[in-house]
């Protein structure tokens, strides 16, 4: 239950409310991006005073995939079961203390468990956030609303960034991970200022409606359906939920396979300096913020499909003309050109999602789907180090860019727009 003081906010902005969602939600998925990419930043000074391996080294970003996965498939599930609100302050709670304690950590598997503990937090919130966001943005500008949403985390790489280049040469690596408690702050005022979305409230009403007639009956509410049984149980939920699975691991591979190789690619195939690799990269995420905001309005004016499909498709495409025909003089716009581009899949995904299934099970399948497809991220940055050793990272690309091109079939074929309105279904 909320407070009063939540109550006697909510009413006076009642048509606008989600705008002050919305601030707490971007500003949840900015600390969730910056916090992900604080352990890139970090890993080469973690190796020299842990005296880890290249394998170690490695294996902390599997724990960080392995946590935000399963933190993902439970934060949807909490979703449903405990509130939205409730489930984006608990983990912005959760991964701001694990992450805090990094920088306390004196060996390897001090780090890895404490890794593991705050990815569950990180892979919790995203879904947590574009859920209650897409139950409180009127229908008729949802993407755009969500699509800029998902720029939160491209500009929590640039966050991660500056942070960075201010403090690790000053202060150390530790002092990196220590200014993840202020996000802390951040939940406990949205807990106090966001109730929960109507249409959250009418499902729980009709299940506790549904438990009272259930004991009328003699029978006991645990004996109601789980989540994932009502989706399992519902042919067309079914077939969206798999459909979703095969697309977010397509999307998946793809996107952090170009995050945990694009570095590496400038920098030996293209023998760029770290200055420039650097520049250009900030250049690409950039171009993406712009790519998923542009996604956003789009998807609101010519449907959530088409937009999404142009942009896994353009980016399956585009890959192939960076790797075949990069050049010192063209390398700057193609990688522009590329942020825009695999920015907008990422810009439409969260209302394409979350449109596609029923408000009393919303959470837990857009987070089983989502996080399921993490199997995707898992695969890419081994199987690119493994095509890159036999052959070249640009080949590596190549596989990128098919996997985008299956990501953009799938909803072309299989997924309708706007299935389900998220404020009343």
């Amino acid at each position: 239950m909320h407070s009063t003081a939540q109550t006697a906010v909510a009413a006076p902005v009642k048509n606008n409310i989600w705008i002050i969602v919305f601030i707490f939600c971007f500003l949840g998925l900015l600390i969730d991006g910056a916090d992900l990419m604080l352990l890139s930043y970090s890993l080469t000074s973690l190796k020299q005073e842990f005296g880890l391996t290249n394998m170690q080294a490695g294996s902390l970003g599997s724990f960080t995939l392995a946590g935000m996965a399963i933190g993902g498939i439970y934060g949807g599930w909490a979703c449903d079961r405990f509130g939205r609100v409730k489930t984006v302050v608990w983990t912005i709670v959760l991964f701001s203390i694990g992450t805090c304690a990094l920088g306390f950590t004196q060996n390897y598997w001090q780090f890895a468990v404490f890794r593991f503990i705050s990815s569950l937090g990180l892979g919790a919130l995203y879904v947590a956030c574009n859920t209650l966001m897409a139950e409180y943005v009127p229908t008729r500008f949802r993407t755009t609303v969500l699509g800029t949403l998902q720029a939160g985390w491209s500009v929590g790489y640039i966050v991660a960034t500056l942070l960075a280049g201010w403090l690790l040469p000053t202060y150390g690596w530790r002092y990196l991970f220590f200014v993840a408690i202020i996000p802390v702050t951040l939940a406990i005022v949205m807990q106090r200022l966001v109730p929960e979305p109507p249409a959250w409230v009418k499902a729980k009403a009709e299940r506790a409606n549904k438990d009272a007639a259930d004991l009328r009956d003699h029978k006991q509410p645990e004996q109601r359906e789980s989540a994932y049984k009502m989706i399992f149980g519902d042919p067309r939920a079914r077939s969206m939920f798999i459909f979703w699975c095969l697309t977010a691991g397509f999307l998946q591979f793809g996107y952090y396979g170009v995050n945990n190789w694009l570095p590496a690619y400038l920098e030996t195939e293209l023998a760029m300096n770290f200055k420039s690799m650097t520049a250009y990269l900030v250049g690409t995420y950039s171009a993406m913020i712009l790519g998923k905001i542009l996604a956003g309005v789009a998807a609101d004016r010519f449907g959530r499909r088409v937009v999404y499909v142009f942009g896994a498709m353009g980016t399956a495409l585009f890959l192939p003309l960076i790797v075949l025909y990069h050049s010192p003089e063209h390398i700057l716009w193609m990688l522009v050109v590329f942020g825009f581009l695999y920015g907008i899949p990422y810009g439409v995904n969260a209302t394409y999602m979350t449109e596609s299934f029923a408000a009393q099970y919303r959470g837990t399948a857009v987070g089983g789907a989502y996080n399921i497809g993490r199997i995707g991220a898992a695969i890419a940055p081994a199987a690119i180090g493994f095509l890159a050793t036999q052959y070249s990272i640009g080949m590596g690309f190549l596989v990128m860019g098919a996997a985008y091109f299956i990501c953009g079939v799938i909803p072309a074929l299989f997924i309708k727009d706007k299935q389900y309105d998220p404020q009343s279904q």
